[in-house]
C-alpha cells in the first residue's frame, strides 16, 4: 500500500477530513470492507504527518480509549474517568489495581517509540523473544498483518487479551512505517471478535480500523484546535514553570496539578487560570482531586 504525503498547509480547518464515503458505503464482503479501511487507514497516515497534531497527546488519549475497551472485555465495570483516577492519582507505593494496570500498559505502549524494548516495558511478563516472535507472525497488508498477530498470540495465550491486542497495534503501526504504536483495533472490536478466527477475524479487523481511524481523525483535529489555543494564551502565564507545564498538558490526556513542576498552590492557580483562558479542561466535576487536559 503507497501512502501520499500531505500538502504543507498551516490553517488548522484544512486538516485532511475523512471521506464521507469510507464511513457511509456498506460493504459487507471482504474485499469491500478492505478497500474501506485502507482509505482510512491512508487518511489518517496524512493526518498523523500534521506538524499541528499534538501527536503524544493524541497517542495518549487513544490509549486511553483501548484501555477502556479492554477493561469492558474483562467485565469489569470502570470507565475512561475510572481509569484517569486510577493512574493519575496514583500515589508512590500504591498499585493501580487490574484495570489501572491495563492502562498503564497502553500508556506505555505509546509513550516510546516503536521497539520490542518498548513493547517489553509495557508488557513486562513477555520475554523479548516471545514479542519479536509474534509480530513476525504478520504478513501482507497492515489490517492483514495485525489480524494475523492478534490471531497468533490469541491461539497461543487465549486470555491474554491486552497483550493481543497491543502486539497488533504495533505489527498495523509498523506497517506504514509509523514511529510510535497508535491504539486502533481495540475500540472497534467487540469482546465476541477476539474469539473469531482466519478471514472472520480479519473481517473484524477492517471493521475496527474503519471506525476507530475515523474517531482519531476527528479526535486530531479537535486536539490541534485545542493544542493552538493553549500555545496562543502560553505566553499570558507569569508562573515559574508555567511553560514547562504547558508542555505536559500538551502530550498527557490528564494532569494533576500535583504532577506539575509548581509548588501546589502555584500549581492549582496556573490550572484555574488556564480553564479561565478557555485552554484547558477541569475533567472530574469533583471540587478535590482534579485532573486537568486539553
Amino acid at each position: 500500500m503507497t501512502f501520499a504525503r500531505p500538502d504543507p498547509i498551516s490553517d488548522l480547518d484544512t486538516l485532511p477530513r475523512m471521506p464521507a464515503w469510507v464511513t457511509s458505503a456498506r460493504a459487507e464482503t471482504l474485499e469491500d470492507v478492505a478497500f474501506l479501511s485502507g482509505a482510512a487507514l491512508n487518511h489518517l497516515h496524512l493526518v498523523l504527518e500534521r506538524e499541528e497534531v499534538p501527536q503524544a497527546l493524541l497517542r495518549d488519549r487513544l490509549a486511553l480509549r483501548a484501555a477502556g475497551a479492554c477493561v469492558a472485555f474483562t467485565g469489569r465495570s470502570e470507565r475512561e474517568a475510572e481509569l484517569r483516577d486510577a493512574v493519575h492519582l496514583l500515589r508512590p507505593g500504591d498499585l493501580p489495581g487490574p484495570a489501572g494496570e491495563i492502562c498503564l500498559a497502553w500508556r506505555r505502549a505509546v509513550e516510546r517509540p516503536l521497539s520490542i524494548k518498548a513493547l517489553g516495558r509495557a508488557l513486562p511478563t513477555l520475554e523479548p523473544s516471545q514479542i519479536a516472535a509474534w509480530l513476525d507472525a504478520g504478513k501482507g497488508s497492515p489490517v492483514t498483518r495485525a489480524a494475523m498477530v492478534l490471531e497468533a498470540v490469541l491461539t497461543e495465550t487465549p486470555r491474554a487479551e491486552v497483550p493481543a491486542l497491543i502486539v497488533a497495534d504495533a505489527a498495523l503501526a509498523q506497517a506504514p512505517g509509523w514511529d510510535h504504536l497508535v491504539p486502533l483495533l481495540a475500540p472497534g472490536l467487540k469482546r465476541a471478535d477476539l474469539r473469531k478466527r482466519g478471514d472472520d477475524l480479519r473481517l473484524a479487523c477492517h471493521r475496527a480500523l474503519v471506525s476507530s481511524a475515523v474517531e482519531a481523525v476527528r479526535l486530531s483535529a479537535d486536539l490541534a484546535r485545542r493544542a493552538a489555543h493553549l500555545k496562543a494564551v502560553a505566553p499570558k502565564l507569569r508562573s515559574k514553570g508555567a511553560g514547562d507545564a504547558v508542555e505536559m498538558f500538551l502530550k498527557r490526556d490528564a494532569v494533576a496539578p500535583s504532577a506539575l513542576p509548581l509548588p501546589d498552590r502555584a500549581a492549582r492557580r496556573l490550572c484555574d487560570r488556564l480553564v479561565d483562558l478557555g485552554a484547558v479542561c477541569e475533567l472530574t466535576g469533583r471540587d478535590t482531586f482534579r485532573l486537568y487536559g486539553v
